[in-house]
């Protein structure tokens, strides 16, 4: 079953938080705290998205990061592998050898999943999940 990691998360979910404000330079300490994460874990993590062109990074005390892509134009499977590589399936929960769909004892269902969650993260832009971080349309911060 496919795997999120830590730093793939992290990534797609200050991508989404920095298309609720496009344009608009983000310090690291204000994304970090709306997501609740640590501020060198996700330093570090921007700062791979950076080396691919996904946001820009600005130094100095007014500094910070912001999208260099349109939230509309970018995809949630496009954050991913920037961070992790090609999205591949993960081995079985059970620990054997990868096996044939039809061969699993749980019936397929594991790729199932594995396509849903693929089709969605291809299918969902920045743009259409940037709302969860309740920003209202004009609004300052």
């Amino acid at each position: 079953m496919l795997r999120i990691s830590d730093a793939a998360s992290i990534g797609m979910h200050a991508m989404i938080y920095m298309a609720a404000w496009p344009g608009r330079l983000l310090a690291t300490a204000e994304v970090a705290e709306a997501l609740h994460v640590s501020e060198a874990h996700l330093s570090k993590v921007l700062q791979r998205l950076h080396r691919v062109g996904l946001v820009e990074a600005v130094r100095g005390p007014k500094g910070g990061f912001r999208l260099t892509v349109a939230p509309e134009e970018c995809t949630l499977l496009r954050v991913f592998e920037s961070i992790e590589g090609p999205l591949v399936e993960s081995t079985c929960l059970l620990g054997l050898p990868k096996c044939d769909a039809s061969d699993c004892c749980f019936g397929g269902v594991l790729a199932q999943v594995n396509r849903i969650v693929h089709e969605h993260l291809a299918s969902t832009r920045l743009s259409d999940v940037s709302r969860i971080f309740g920003r209202v349309t004009g609004e300052k911060r």
